[in-house]
This record gives structure tokens, C-alpha cells and sequence, in this order.
């Protein structure tokens, strides 16, 4: 005996290495620091136009799509989950059903948001800014990138099959393409053209539509007709509810993330235009260090998933293992780099002298980020995966009032100091919610093996 478990009837054993969280990790983390990339791209070409309404109207439009569509990116995460299960069960079948219900949803509610585009430009820019001036940058920014929805979420679909499937390189090869795409669409027509951040959102939303394209044709070539599901099977009631109970979930567990960095942000505003300035720079060091730890999170969906699907507890225990020990190496050589090179980040962002005095006054809470975060960026992946979405949703939701909490009590004695302790906190306490849950989650969904 080598000491190892014996298999369970029904299980699809297979094994976890370093090598193989990495070789899905890091394309991942590639593909996604594309996003980031593109978002400094845009800031660089509007902010050459040399008007500060412009700036400030891509910024706020940013965050405003960034709060609506990245709120309904649960199509990427739950087909991940789902794909990976079918994948460790080895049921061509149903990785087909996955996908392309995954795609008919996504498409359905890209047209519930060109229908719901209008009402959307009329009241949402007021909530952000009181500026009439950047008010109408914010519409005119929108009104072009609405018209790319369909293709945005089948991008989340295709995007989230791959992943599901382990092709991490396939995924990064699409993520290059949409994202590359978009910084030289949005550099020939905004500063090329003339265009401004009219070019800048006409160049996101045709890159969007040639990534779907692309990516829809790709995958429906990888899948064979002879396993190709009926439409009954399609429309199976309980495959369905599984679905939108998933999407449910995650959607209440991304809005509630993202009224955390909403609530962030209006409480910084509260402080002064230049400490609003300086979070907003600031946050770029948090996104860059959660598009790293987002690729190790992606491995460990992934590997979940597959586990689960394949009932083989321990490759699931090892990926486990192995997906937390990288990120949190990962999350202290980001610590590191920012600690000892974030001034020099800070000016590449920003030429204000008194933004660049305030960021640095509070980079030591944005550099431990990724250190207070890698556990919960770990932890989501676990839940997605094995679809665990409900208690993900319920930890989300006590962790949120908590930092609410947070702010109550630190934002009136410690000012901004306060709010960047209150992410923090945030941040770690999701983590260690989801991490106490995982043994009883364990014993239920691998309980065969007992």
C-alpha cells in the first residue's frame, strides 16, 4: 500500500500536481491582466484629450458598466463550475447542455439590457456624479458599449466553458483577442480618428462582438454532434433550476461585492475630491493584485469542479492545498512589489502632485490587499466549483454587514485610514467564513467516499 485512498465505485480518480494548478493558473492570470491593461489603455488615450470632464465621465462610466455587467458576469463563473463537474464526470453530453444553455441565457439577457438600455442612461449617471458636464460624457460612454451586451455576456459563456474544461491556454488565446482588440480599436478611433471616448467605447464594443464570434465558432467546432443534446434535454426543469439558482446566487454575491467597492467609493468622495482622486489610483494596486490571485482562484473552480463532478475527494483536499499555498505566495510577492515600487506606480498613473501625496499616504492598506483577500479570491473559487452557491452567497451577505459595521465605526475617527481598514477586514473575513464551511460541505457533496 502506498498509503493512498482507494477510489470509491463511481469515482473518476485523477491527480493534482503543481504543475497542473499552474498550467491552468497562469494563462488565466495572463488572459485576465489583459483587463487592467486595457482599463490604464483607456484612462492614457481620454486622458490626452485634456479635458478633466472626460476623464472623470470615463472613469465614472467605467465603474457604472463595470457595476451592472460585471454584477451579471455569473455566466462565466457558474458555466465554469458546471463544466468542470460534467468534465470530471466525463459526460460529453452534458458539457454540450452547459454550453449552449449557458449561450441562449446569455444571449436572452443581452437583449433584456438593450430594452432596458434607455431607462439605464436616463437615471444612472445622476446616481454617480452631480457634474452635468460629466453626466453627458457618462451617457454618450454608455449609450455605444450597451449596444454590445449580447456579445459581452456570450463572451462570459464562452470564456466560462473553457475554463470549465481545464483549456486555460484556449481561454487566454480568446482574452488576448478581445482585450488586444479593443486597446488598439480604442487607440486608432479615439486618439486616431478624433474620436475621443466616443472611439474609446466603439472600439470596446466591436472587439466584444469579434471575441464572441470567434469564440462561439471555436467552441462549437470542439463539439461533436453525435453527442450533441436534444432540445428536451436542454430544457430539462431540474438542469434549468440548478442553473438559476447558481446564477441567483452568484448575482446576490457579486452585487453585494460590488456595493462594497460602490460604498468605498462614496464614502472616499466624502472626503475631498483629491483623497477620492488618490482611492480611485489606489484601487488600480487592489484590481492588479485580484487579477493575479483571480487565475489561481480559476484553478481551484476548476479542480473543484472536476472533483466533485469526478467523486474523488482527494484531489479535491489536494487541490485545496495546493491552490492556497500559491496564492497566498503569490499575494505576498505582490505585497512586496507594491510596498517597494508603488510610488513609482502611482506616478505612471497620476500627475497631480497632492493625488500622488495622498495615494502614498495610504499604499500600505491597498498593498496588503492581496494578502487580506487571497483566501476569500480562493475560497470563491472553491464554492463556484463545486457549486456550494447558496452558502457562498449567505457568508457574502454577513460579511458585507460587517464591514458596513466596519466603516460605522472606524471612517468618523480614522477618515480614509478608517475605510482601507474596513476593506481589509472585509476582505479577510470572507475568506475565514468560507473556509470554516468547508468541511461540512466536504462530508455532503463526497459522501460515497465515506
Amino acid at each position: 500500500m502506498d498509503g493512498r485512498a482507494e477510489p470509491v465505485s463511481g469515482s473518476r480518480p485523477f491527480e493534482v500536481t503543481h504543475r497542473l494548478v499552474l498550467s491552468i493558473a497562469v494563462p488565466m492570470t495572463l488572459g485576465l491582466l489583459t483587463t487592467p491593461l486595457l482599463g490604464l489603455t483607456d484612462t492614457a488615450v481620454v486622458g490626452r484629450l485634456g479635458q478633466a470632464e472626460a476623464l472623470a465621465g470615463l472613469a465614472i462610466g467605467a465603474i457604472l458598466f463595470d457595476l451592472i455587467y460585471g454584477s451579471l458576469s455569473f455566466f462565466r463563473t457558474s458555466t465554469t463550475g458546471l463544466a468542470a463537474q460534467a468534465f470530471g464526470r466525463d459526460d460529453l453530453r452534458e458539457q454540450q447542455a452547459v454550453f449552449l444553455r449557458a449561450a441562449l441565457s446569455a444571449l436572452g439577457l443581452g437583449l433584456l439590457m438593450l430594452l432596458l438600455g434607455p431607462l439605464l442612461l436616463r437615471v444612472a449617471p445622476e446616481l454617480m456624479t452631480q457634474d452635468r458636464a460629466v453626466a453627458e460624457v457618462v451617457r454618450s460612454y454608455f449609450a455605444i458599449r450597451v449596444l454590445s451586451s449580447p456579445a459581452t455576456f456570450v463572451n462570459y459563456a464562452v470564456l466560462g466553458f473553457v475554463f470549465g474544461r481545464g483549456q486555460a491556454m484556449l481561454g487566454l488565446i480568446l482574452q488576448i483577442l478581445l482585450n488586444g482588440t479593443n486597446i488598439l480599436l480604442s487607440i486608432y478611433l479615439g486618439l486616431g480618428l478624433g474620436w475621443g471616448i466616443a472611439g474609446v467605447a466603439w472600439g470596446t464594443a466591436a472587439a466584444e462582438l469579434l471575441a464572441a464570434i470567434v469564440g462561439t465558432v471555436v467552441v462549437m467546432r470542439q463539439l461533436s454532434a453525435v453527442s450533441r443534446p436534444s432540445w428536451a434535454e436542454l430544457v430539462d426543469p431540474a438542469k434549468l433550476k440548478q442553473l438559476f439558482q447558481l446564477n441567483a446566487d452568484i448575482l446576490i454575491r457579486s452585487l453585494v461585492l460590488n456595493a462594497a467597492f460602490a460604498l468605498m467609493t462614496r464614502v472616499g468622495s466624502s472626503f475631498g475630491a483629491v483623497t477620492l482622486a488618490a482611492n480611485a489610483v489606489l484601487m488600480n494596486v487592489f484590481m492588479l493584485s485580484a487579477f493575479f490571485l483571480d487565475g489561481l482562484a480559476g484553478a481551484a473552480e476548476q479542480l473543484s469542479g472536476r472533483a466533485v463532478g469526478a467523486n474523488y475527494r482527494p484531489s479535491f483536499e489536494r487541490a485545496l492545498k495546493l491552490t492556497a499555498g500559491w496564492s497566498f505566495a503569490m499575494a505576498g510577492l505582490l505585497g512586496l512589489f507594491f510596498i517597494a515600487l508603488g510610488i513609482p506606480v502611482i506616478e505612471l498613473l497620476t500627475t497631480s502632485s497632492e493625488v500622488r501625496e495622498a495615494a502614498a499616504t495610504y499604499l500600505p492598506w491597498a498593498a496588503i490587499t492581496g494578502l487580506t483577500g487571497a483566501l476569500a479570491f480562493q475560497m470563491d473559487g472553491v464554492f463556484i466549483g463545486a457549486t456550494w452557491s447558496r452558502e457562498m452567497r449567505n457568508m457574502m451577505l454577513l460579511s458585507f454587514a460587517a464591514y458596513c459595521a466596519t466603516l460605522a465605526a472606524l471612517v468618523p475617527t480614522l477618515g480614509n485610514h478608517g475605510l482601507w481598514i474596513g476593506l481589509n477586514l472585509f476582505l479577510l473575513m470572507r475568506g475565514l467564513l468560507l473556509l470554516a464551511l468547508v468541511p461540512r460541505k466536504s462530508a455532503q457533496s463526497f459522501v460515497s467516499a465515506h
